[in-house]
């Protein structure tokens, strides 16, 4: 076995234990910086330990070409007691947060609200997926994240009938449209002032080259 190979797996249990959702064997290797042939061996490996060894609780559960982390079987009980007791408490100033986040905003990523917290959000947005308050989808532009948006369960909690219902929905959701715009126009003024000295470099060479050819 690539010794090489062997080390990456602290590495691979953090980053799936961090992100949470299905990670793919590409995602994984481009983060990893590996090769995806080395990345399934490395997955492998990762998978053959923990089953093996007794004294964890987690598995290595794969479908298709992503693979996450889950509960063993025999400790699931465990999970179900954790799920009931989050379901018995009320919301957090964070998860609320997080929640007016998602309804007014949505459907939104999770780096998204991370970004705008400013702190990580997969604990939370686990907690208000378990409690049937929000809903995730694939993301449409990039389908390696996911989206999310409230349910029907929480239009019935907040006794609306349509997310528009909510309280200066409108005004917040402008609010965000403006953000959005805001980060756009930063990233192509980035992107400007990182070309423009390529550009004025290239228009020198060529105003160059066309007096040598003279």
């Amino acid at each position: 076995m690539n010794e090489e190979i062997q080390k990456k797996i602290p590495e691979l249990e953090s980053l799936l234990f961090h992100f949470g959702n299905p990670l793919s064997t590409k995602r994984i290797a481009s983060i990893l910086k590996m090769k995806e042939n080395e990345c399934k061996e490395l997955i492998s490996l990762f998978e053959n330990r923990m089953r093996e060894d007794i004294f964890r609780g987690l598995m290595l559960v794969k479908n298709g070409d992503e693979v996450q982390l889950a509960t063993k079987p025999e400790y699931q009980h465990i999970s179900g007691k954790i799920v009931e007791e989050e379901f018995k408490e009320q919301l957090t100033p964070a998860a609320l947060e997080t929640l007016s986040l998602i309804a007014y905003l949505g459907p939104i990523s999770r780096p998204t609200i991370d970004y705008i917290r400013g702190v990580n959000s997969s604990f939370i947005v686990r907690n208000l997926l378990m409690r049937g308050l929000i809903g995730r989808e694939q993301g449409i532009e990039r389908k390696n994240t996911y989206e999310y948006s409230v349910t029907f369960d929480f239009l019935k909690h907040m006794g609306i009938g349509n997310i528009s219902e909510l309280p200066e929905y409108e005004k917040y959701k402008k609010i965000f449209e403006d953000y959005e715009q805001q980060e756009f126009q930063h990233k192509e003024e980035e992107k400007q002032s990182f070309l423009s000295p390529q550009l004025a470099e290239t228009r020198e060479e060529q105003q160059q080259n066309g007096i040598s050819h003279q």
